[in-house]
């Protein structure tokens, strides 16, 4: 059967890479290439005279979103880290705490936001039963970094590296500078634009007022960053 086979079939490098990340975590880090980018191409932009500069320009941005690339992938598999520190220092909370009372409060308090309002009282109370006794039996494994996690951090840095390379484009194809230097800008707000439509498809929002809106906050930021000299 087609779907039998599909489970059983090695993940595509789509799956391998960047499934691996949360649709926010990926759209997030998109929008943070895009700014980092923006800021050289319209901050810099301006000044370019001849293509030795405008080579130089370039360079620094695809070098500045490789270093980000790099630096957020170390942030994120920190992070991962941290997360199931705190799971583990929570289990241990939990096994450690005798009063039954106590650690249904611990585990009311940590499923609160994370169960739909919509749960009854009464599977609530039976869910927190449940896990409250899987914890309390559960072995804690060691807190380290999983291949999943290197394969995360590497979608991590693609997709902040990536961000960067239609910002080159025009520049290979438009012989005029300065309108090569307006077509990347654009192309890079137009992708601003474009990652806001795709994010307002997971928070179930206004597609056109969200990506306007993410459109306009990268530009502001991009323009505050000059300002302030970044």
């Amino acid at each position: 059967m087609a779907g039998s086979s599909e489970l059983g079939a090695s993940p595509s490098w789509y799956q391998r890479f960047v499934e691996r990340l949360e649709p926010g975590e990926r759209l997030g880090e998109l929008l943070f290439g895009l700014i980092m980018v923006l800021t050289f191409t319209l901050g810099a932009g301006i000044e370019l005279s001849d293509r030795e500069e405008t080579r130089s320009l370039l360079i620094a941005a695809l070098g500045c979103n490789t270093a980000w690339g790099i630096i957020d992938a170390a942030l994120y598999l920190i992070g991962r880290l941290s997360e199931r520190g705190r799971l583990h220092r929570l289990v241990r909370t939990l096994q450690a705490t005798p009063e039954r009372q106590r650690a249904h409060a611990v585990v009311d308090r940590e499923l609160r936001d994370r169960l739909p309002a919509f749960v009854s009282p009464q599977l609530r109370a039976a869910l927190d039963a449940e896990v409250l006794e899987r914890v309390r039996s559960m072995q804690l494994e060691p807190n380290r970094l999983t291949a999943d996690d290197a394969w995360a951090a590497v979608a991590v840095f693609w997709l902040v590296f990536l961000t960067a390379l239609p910002a080159l484009l025009p520049f290979l194809v438009v012989g005029d500078l300065q309108l090569a230097m307006r077509l990347s800008n654009g192309i890079l707000i137009a992708l601003l634009f474009y990652v806001g439509g795709r994010w307002a498809g997971y928070t179930v929002a206004s597609r056109w007022w969200t990506a306007l809106c993410v459109a306009l906050l990268g530009v502001s930021l991009v323009i505050v960053a000059i300002a302030l000299g970044g």
